[in-house]
């Protein structure tokens, strides 16, 4: 496993990350002991970078990786969490909340369920519209202080955004989708955060199956999927029409679309560590194959023309989501 220094001054972290999210049942159901096994899997092939998040299961997801996580040493991974996003005991979500006493509260609530005295990197999902980004962070830097948290994350926010909190506390990296069919930080974001010394993790590397044909079970219960516009109806149509060009290059080239879609990814910049998110130790595996596909700028040019983000039928979320997400304003 290859590294790469998350952010300017931030830590060394393996270049691919593990999202853990697809574990605790917001992309359908999930076996707890093959995502254990996964988690554990990741970490033996070199993977440090572990994304987690408060709301995945309501804490479910914390707990899961506290099981992977027995054993073996704390300072060998990376944890990096993310917080705000209110749920109610249906498992709707109700709000965001990432005020100053939200942010200590659901901390200590994130460190007991992952057994461990601090996290790596504490960010706020979204941005939250009644509380200054200023404050957030403000409030993030006093646990740092404290010794309970090791760098401040944002997660899904504007350039603008960015710079005001990175004014007010360096930030060492921003986590936002980012994929051939999700391309616009590379107008504003992108620039931003690399001027200011910001590392990128990106999740939604496949488009959340699209680019992999993995769209199984996505009307079935449980999958947040059955609500994005780009897997409704005519759309998911005209998205899957996309994929032939990109299998036929990866066919060429002896990979799969979704190393073809990683490695893409990873051709943006060291400073972008794509996260797998996965919940089976085969998917794993395949994925990290992206490791070994070295892409000239020719190929590079073929692979954006074969999937257009111009043409990308649908939004990336609802219409009440999308006007909640600061990085698409």
């Amino acid at each position: 496993m290859r590294t790469t220094r998350l952010g300017r001054d931030g830590p060394v972290v393996s270049r691919m990350g593990l999202g853990l999210m697809g574990m605790s049942g917001l992309y359908g159901t999930a076996d707890d002991a093959e995502s254990v096994a996964t988690i554990r899997a990741a970490i033996e092939a070199g993977i440090t970078l572990l994304d987690t998040g408060d709301f995945y299961g309501m804490g479910h997801n914390e707990l899961l990786l506290r099981e992977a996580l027995r054993g073996i040493p704390r300072d060998s991974v990376f944890i990096q969490v993310k917080f705000g996003a209110q749920r109610d005991p249906g498992g709707a979500f109700v709000g965001f909340d990432a005020s100053p006493k939200a942010v200590k509260n659901s901390l200590a609530y994130s460190l007991t369920r992952l057994g461990t005295d601090y996290v790596d990197l504490y960010q706020p999902a979204r941005l939250d519209p009644e509380i200054p980004v200023e404050v957030t962070v403000g409030a993030i830097d006093e646990l740092v202080q404290a010794g309970y948290v090791r760098y401040t994350g944002l997660s899904e926010m504007g350039a603008e955004t960015i710079r005001r909190a990175h004014a007010a506390q360096p930030v060492t990296a921003l986590q936002i989708e980012y994929s051939l069919m999700s391309r616009g930080i590379e107008a504003e974001i992108l620039p931003t955060v690399r001027e200011l010394g910001i590392g990128v993790t990106a999740y939604g590397v496949l488009s959340r199956g699209l680019l992999s044909r993995d769209t199984a079970g996505v009307s079935g219960p449980g999958d947040i999927r059955g609500r994005m516009p780009r897997f409704a109806g005519e759309n998911l149509a005209r998205n899957m029409e996309l994929l032939g060009a990109l299998e036929r290059i990866a066919a060429a080239r002896g990979a799969t679309t979704a190393q073809l879609a990683f490695a893409w990814v990873l051709s943006r910049g060291d400073d972008i560590v794509p996260l797998i998110g996965t919940k089976r130790r085969e998917r794993l595996a395949g994925t990290l194959g992206a490791l070994d596909l070295s892409l000239s700028p020719e190929d590079l040019a073929e692979i954006e023309a074969a999937v257009p983000a111009s043409v990308v039928a649908g939004e990336r979320y609802d219409p009440p989501q999308m006007a909640a997400l600061d990085s698409e304003r």
